[in-house]
């Protein structure tokens, strides 16, 4: 016998019926609490300012959804590859959760053309369609629970977007090839953020790597992870990592 699931009662009486059928749309249900996933769509640049001063954006979803799919993924990468060590599990993990690959989902799942903020020019929020993934994430966690949250991320999400074999051919993580390098090679490497250009939602970080404790690299994004990563591939470029140690300096 086929049983259909029918919209719940207040969708009907919602004035978010739209967030409801995105839901439905792209993770294949229907929410309970609405207004967990309303706030997970809203930008800290359109954050309802309370009476005590709090403005309310969905940066704290942001943060509990970005453990919880770290949580699945590594969960999900320990089932799949038993017999591949903490070293390879750590690499597919990165790249799944990456700032980049989560932007790219984001955009995937049409979530992008959900988010609420402020309309600004030259594409200033970097992350901000992967940080909204995220705070459905969060969202999801609290308004289904984690069972339930696991399930959807695996089935829908990870499944249907990733190819963990082109995954595992591909290396595009610079800051853990040269962690790796300089490991084996026995050195130091310490990335620290020298300076912070700009303010608000115009703020870029310029960051340092120091191999041995010295400068092997500058790197500048709008989030510290990107600037790490832009540092890194200006290190594994002086240091010749994938061809003849070079010698000169740094850019």
């Amino acid at each position: 016998m086929l049983t259909l699931k029918l919209r719940p009662i207040r969708f009907y009486l919602s004035k978010e019926k739209h967030f409801y059928e995105a839901i439905k749309n792209i993770f294949g249900f229907y929410p309970e609490n609405i207004f967990l996933y309303k706030l997970a769509f809203t930008h800290k640049s359109q954050a309802e300012e309370l009476l005590n001063g709090i403005r309310i954006s969905n940066e704290r979803l942001e943060f509990l959804g970005d453990t919880v799919l770290s949580t699945v993924v590594a969960d999900h990468l320990f089932r799949m590859f038993p017999y591949k060590d903490e070293g390879f599990l750590t690499e597919m993990r990165s790249r799944i959760v990456s700032r980049a690959q989560l932007n790219k989902l984001s955009l995937r799942l049409g979530i992008d053309q959900l988010i609420i903020h402020t309309q600004e020019k030259n594409n200033v929020y970097r992350s901000i369609k992967g940080d909204a993934l995220e705070a459905i994430i969060g969202a999801m966690y609290l308004d289904k629970g984690y069972n339930f949250t696991r399930k959807i991320l695996i089935n829908r999400v990870i499944k249907n977007n990733f190819d963990l074999t082109e995954l595992i051919n591909t290396d595009i993580n610079f800051k853990s090839k040269l962690i790796e390098w300089v490991q084996k090679e026995k050195k130091t490497i310490e990335f620290i953020v020298v300076q912070e250009v700009g303010a608000g939602y115009h703020k870029q970080y310029v960051v340092e790597v120091l191999v041995n404790n010295e400068t092997a690299g500058t790197g500048r994004d709008y989030s510290i992870k990107g600037a790490e990563q832009n540092a890194a591939m200006k290190a594994i470029e002086f240091f010749g990592i994938n061809g003849t140690l070079k010698t000169e300096s740094p850019a």
